[in-house]
């Protein structure tokens, strides 16, 4: 039967870990002669114990010294003018630790999106509990902060245009009681076209006529009778022949 996965992490019981390290440095060290003959690498290993053992393994025939100094001169590459070595070694030193921050940056990130989880303990998983509960409450602060914001802009915009309205209704209703007053003015003015006065006219549509009594032709003051006087008393005064005596 094959042998199950081994869980990484560090052996507690201290006999287990010095076996296991003797035998894992042995394969390392077996491994990387390997390397070194079958793809005629240059290879240089070094290994250091818990108690601060050194073990290493050097491909070539020299010391490693040389490949310590081959390595160096690829990673700072040659020295500009006026830069000495003590410069580089602490940019070289200063990049590791940023190295190292931007690697534990990584792991709190990957802790805080769920995953790598297995290596933490109760109180690390207490701790990325906590920050996260920090940050939530700091976002949603925000998110409501925005929210509020946005709802007071909202209002002052409102405000605005409900004054906006007011005025052009006001406008309006002025435009219109000017058009009316207008409208009103212009009708007075106009004067009516009346139908000219028709002249009074008598019965049977004849004319008033005048007569003088005075001029008859044949008169005879001594064959007027009684009759005649009266006809003629009737006709004086208005002059009007009545239509009975025609």
């Amino acid at each position: 039967m094959g042998r199950g996965k081994v869980e990484l992490k560090r052996i507690e019981n201290k006999i287990n870990r010095q076996v296991t390290f003797a035998k894992r440095r042995n394969g390392l060290l077996k491994k990387a002669y390997e390397l070194s003959i079958l793809c005629d690498a240059e290879v240089a290993l070094i290994i250091f114990s818990n108690r601060g053992k050194l073990y290493e393994f050097c491909s070539t025939s020299s010391n490693m010294a040389k490949i310590l100094e081959k390595y160096n001169s690829y990673t700072y590459g040659a020295l500009e003018p006026g830069q000495s070595e003590i410069d580089t070694q602490s940019k070289y030193q200063e990049y590791l630790k940023l190295k190292a921050k931007v690697e534990v940056l990584q792991h709190s990130q990957r802790h805080f999106l769920g995953e790598n989880l297995g290596d933490l303990g109760t109180k690390e998983l207490e701790q990325v509990e906590h920050q996260l509960d920090f940050s939530l409450r700091k976002i949603r602060s925000r998110k409501m902060q925005m929210m509020i914001d946005q709802l007071s802009e909202l209002q002052t915009k409102e405000e605005v245009l409900l004054e906006t309205n007011r005025n052009l209704r006001r406008k309006l209703e002025e435009s219109s009681s000017m058009i009316r007053s207008t409208w009103e003015t212009g009708e007075q003015s106009v004067p009516h076209n009346h139908p000219p006065p028709v002249p009074p006219q008598s019965d049977g549509f004849f004319e008033p006529l005048h007569c003088d009594i005075s001029l008859q032709m044949g008169y005879n003051p001594s064959n007027i009778t009684d009759e005649d006087t009266a006809i003629g008393s009737a006709i004086a005064p208005s002059g009007f022949i009545p239509g009975w005596m025609l």
